[in-house]
C-alpha cells in the first residue's frame, strides 16, 4: 500500500507543515489554533498549542534550517514562532493587508517569506536586524482578485502565483540589503522589486497550487476548470502544456522530481503525472489505487455517468431516500488540501511525502516503492 501511515488528529484540516527532523507536526484542525503533536514511541502525543490568531489560519510552514513555524490568518496577521526552552514565542508581522492572509512559503534560503491574501497582494516578509522586528513589502496592482498560493523559485528571488482571477504570475522579491547580487552576471537581480516578469493566462477559472520543479526550469499549476497546466522557460520563451483531466479539480500539485509530478484535489486520491523523454506530460494513474470486481466497476461508471448528466446522486425508486455519494478515494474521505514533500538532506528526489485534508486525516505516502520517478 502506498500510504505508509494515516494519521486521524481532527475532525477537519486546513494545512500542515513538519519540523526538520519530521519528528513533529503542525497543524490547524480548522479554527483558529495551530497544534504540535510530537510522535514517542508508538503515540503521538500533543505538545503545543499555539493560539495567538483571532481567526482560522489558513497556512503554515516550518523552516528546515531556523526551525521557526510561520503562520497566516484570515485575521490579516502573520506571526513567527521562535522555540525558547520548551516553549513557542511569537512574533507578530505587520502585513499591510485589509483582506484575509491565504497562504505562506518560507523561501529557499530563508531570510524571506510571501503571504499571499484576499486584498490582490503578495507581501513579501524579511527581518530587520537594526528593530528587532519582522517587516513586509508589498507586491500591489498585479492581481485582479485573491491570491491562492505562492511558490519561491531556487534562487531566492523569484516567486510564482495563482489566483482567483485565473492567472498564474511570476514576480521579482529582490530585496536590497536582503538578497545579494551574485559575482556572476544574473538576470533575476537585475529586475526591480515587484516587477513582473510573466503572467500566464491559460485557465478560464481559477487558478491553485503553483509550483517549481528542483532546478527552477518548469511551473506548474492548476486550474479549478480541472485542468493542469506545465510551462517550461517561464523567463525566457515560456513553453505552455495545458493537460486536461477526466475527474474532478486539483487543489495543489508538488514536484517529485524534474519529471514526475502528484497532485491532489477534489478526487480525494493522489495523482500521478510524468513526462517522457520529449517533455510531453501526462497523467499515470492514482497513487491509491482501488481493486474492484468489473461488474461493480461498471456499475460505479453507469451510475457516476447518470450522477454527471442530471447533476444529482442516484435515486432508488421504491425508497424516499437518497442514496448517499460514496468517497470517491481509498484513505483520503474528502477534499485533498494540502501536500507536503518529506525531504531528506539536499535530496532533490522527494520519496516522502503526507496529505492532509477536510476529512481531518493526514496520510503519509511512500513515493520511492511505489512512484516510478522519473529524474
Amino acid at each position: 500500500m502506498a500510504a505508509a501511515a494515516i494519521h486521524q488528529f481532527a475532525e477537519c484540516i486546513t494545512c500542515h507543515a513538519w519540523s526538520p527532523d519530521h519528528s513533529m507536526i503542525a497543524f490547524c484542525p480548522n479554527n483558529n489554533e495551530v497544534h504540535i503533536y510530537k510522535f514517542f514511541t508508538d503515540k503521538w502525543e500533543k505538545l503545543h498549542v499555539l493560539s495567538k490568531h483571532d481567526q482560522i489560519v489558513s497556512g503554515i510552514d516550518w523552516s528546515r534550517s531556523s526551525n521557526k513555524i510561520v503562520t497566516v490568518s484570515h485575521d490579516r496577521n502573520s506571526y513567527v514562532w521562535t522555540q525558547e526552552g520548551h516553549d513557542w514565542v511569537p512574533t507578530l508581522v505587520i502585513l499591510k493587508v485589509n483582506r484575509a492572509a491565504l497562504c505562506v512559503q518560507w523561501s529557499p534560503k530563508e531570510n524571506k517569506f510571501a503571504v499571499g491574501s484576499g486584498a490582490k497582494s503578495v507581501c513579501i516578509c524579511y527581518y530587520e536586524q537594526d528593530n528587532n522586528w519582522w517587516i513586509s513589502k508589498v507586491v500591489r496592482k498585479k492581481h485582479e482578485s485573491s491570491v491562492t498560493s505562492v511558490a519561491w523559485h531556487p534562487n531566492n528571488i523569484l516567486l510564482a502565483t495563482t489566483s482567483t482571477d485565473g492567472k498564474c504570475r511570476v514576480l521579482s522579491t529582490f530585496i536590497k540589503g536582503v538578497d545579494t547580487r551574485g559575482s556572476h552576471a544574473s538576470t533575476s537581480t537585475d529586475w526591480k522589486f515587484g516587477e513582473q516578469i510573466a503572467q500566464l493566462d491559460l485557465s478560464s477559472m481559477w487558478a491553485f497550487g503553483v509550483r517549481w520543479s528542483p532546478s527552477g526550469k518548469t511551473l506548474a499549476y492548476a486550474g479549478h476548470n480541472s485542468m493542469i497546466y506545465f510551462i517550461d522557460d517561464v523567463e525566457t520563451s515560456p513553453a505552455a502544456q495545458n493537460l486536461a483531466l477526466r475527474d474532478l479539480p486539483l487543489r495543489d500539485i508538488l514536484f517529485l522530481s524534474e519529471r514526475t509530478v502528484i497532485g491532489v484535489g477534489f478526487d480525494c486520491n493522489p495523482m500521478i503525472f510524468s513526462a517522457d523523454e520529449t517533455g510531453l506530460w501526462s497523467f499515470v494513474r492514482y497513487l491509491d489505487e482501488r481493486k474492484v470486481t468489473t461488474s461493480t466497476s461498471r456499475a460505479s461508471q453507469l451510475s457516476e455517468a447518470f450522477g454527471k448528466l442530471y447533476g444529482q446522486s442516484k435515486q432508488v425508486a421504491s425508497s424516499d431516500t437518497v442514496e448517499p455519494s460514496k468517497p470517491r478515494g481509498g484513505v483520503h474521505e474528502n477534499c485533498i488540501t494540502c501536500i507536503v514533500p518529506l525531504r531528506k538532506g539536499n535530496d532533490s528526489i522527494v520519496k516522502r511525502f503526507s496529505t492532509s485534508g477536510l476529512d481531518g486525516k493526514i496520510v503519509v505516502w511512500d513515493a520511492e516503492n511505489h512512484i516510478d520517478i522519473k529524474k
